[in-house]
């Protein structure tokens, strides 16, 4: 017989420290030993992957840690190959736990004959037999519906908004959330609400793709800690041009609050030199050695969110429970007493 005293947690290799951290976690939670599914993941010669599940994982509930991050072909091949290899294993149902869904930008058609790929990426995974899935700070919630599946997804603005009231106690009424675009006001306004804070917004206007012309500030910043906050930091281009906007309409200082640090091609660069005080960012892309060494660049854990997550999907209970910071407070009290 199965052996269900806790969940089964596997990953690939897009993520092998929080996966660590995450299994240390729930450990904690249930007072034993668990550990990372032993498996192997590996790649021929010619490139194509391969699974091979070591362990017995008939009638289990398995939990599959995979960021489809860069190289997101590969991630995404991976994850959909250890769905295939648990299900004929016979595991007794497969969640995916993505904390950065990659092809997430691809959610609609901009232009004629263009693909809404977030969509194709959804139906190879429920065909991969994945059966749930769990990820944070969707690029857009509408995705949920591309799934026929359960989908949770978490926010990152809840440890946010404990991170920004440990980091800057007793200056909050100085403290002013912005949106780095008028998409983004909802995000925004959740967390200034969480820290009972003003909200600002920067209004860009674009006289091609990928050029913005002109930056304006909508509200008042003179004076402020400026907090940018968003889901996706790519090349930093837009967010370093927003700090800039927001110092030259006043800004005392300006920090950014980003889920996702994707962080590619001259990213780190830009945001080193840039004016920006630090870039907070979530380990749910892994970090490189230069985002690492990064003086003005911190990264916030999830893996207690994310183990609490899992824990709660396994015994049945309530996720949305996390957003409250009366729950989601004890969980990081290490960190934010």
């Amino acid at each position: 017989m199965a052996n269900h005293q806790e969940p089964k947690i596997i990953t690939g290799n897009a993520l092998p420290t929080l996966g660590k951290a995450v299994t240390r976690r729930l450990s904690m939670h249930r007072g034993m030993n668990v550990g990372l599914v032993d498996a192997r993941v590996e790649r021929f010669n010619d490139g194509e992957i391969f699974v091979e599940v070591f362990e017995n994982v008939r009638g289990e509930d398995m939990f599959i840690l995979q960021s489809t991050s860069n190289p997101a072909n590969d991630n995404l091949m991976e994850l959909l190959i250890m769905s295939d290899a648990l299900r004929r294993s016979s595991a007794a149902r497969i969640t995916a736990v993505v904390p950065y869904f990659g092809y997430a930008r691809q959610d609609r058609r901009t232009k004629a004959r263009t693909p809404i790929t977030a969509k194709l990426v959804a139906n190879m995974m429920v065909s991969a037999g994945i059966e749930r899935v769990l990820t944070m700070d969707l690029h857009a919630a509408q995705i949920q519906g591309f799934f026929d599946i359960p989908v949770d997804n978490l926010y990152a603005s809840p440890v946010f908004a404990l991170d920004v009231k440990h980091k800057f106690k007793g200056k909050l009424e100085n403290v002013t959330v912005v949106s780095p675009d008028v998409g983004g006001v909802a995000r925004a306004r959740e967390l200034a609400t969480r820290i009972g804070c003003s909200l600002a917004i920067v209004d860009k206007r674009r006289e091609k793709a990928g050029e913005i012309a002109e930056m304006t500030v909508i509200g008042d910043v003179t004076g402020q800690t400026c907090i940018i906050i968003d889901d996706i930091v790519d090349t930093a281009g837009t967010l370093c041009k927003a700090a800039e906007t927001l110092m030259q309409a006043g800004a005392k200082e300006v920090h950014a609050y980003i889920t996702h640090g994707v962080l590619s091609g001259p990213a780190i660069e830009r945001v080193t030199t840039s004016v920006m005080k630090s870039l907070v960012i979530t380990d749910s892309i892994e970090p490189t050695e230069a985002t690492k060494a990064a003086e003005n660049i911190r990264i916030v854990p999830t893996a207690p969110i994310f183990a609490q997550a899992i824990l709660n999907i396994w015994h049945g209970t309530s996720v949305s429970s996390l957003f409250d910071p009366e729950t989601l407070e004890p969980i990081y009290d290490g960190m934010y007493s």
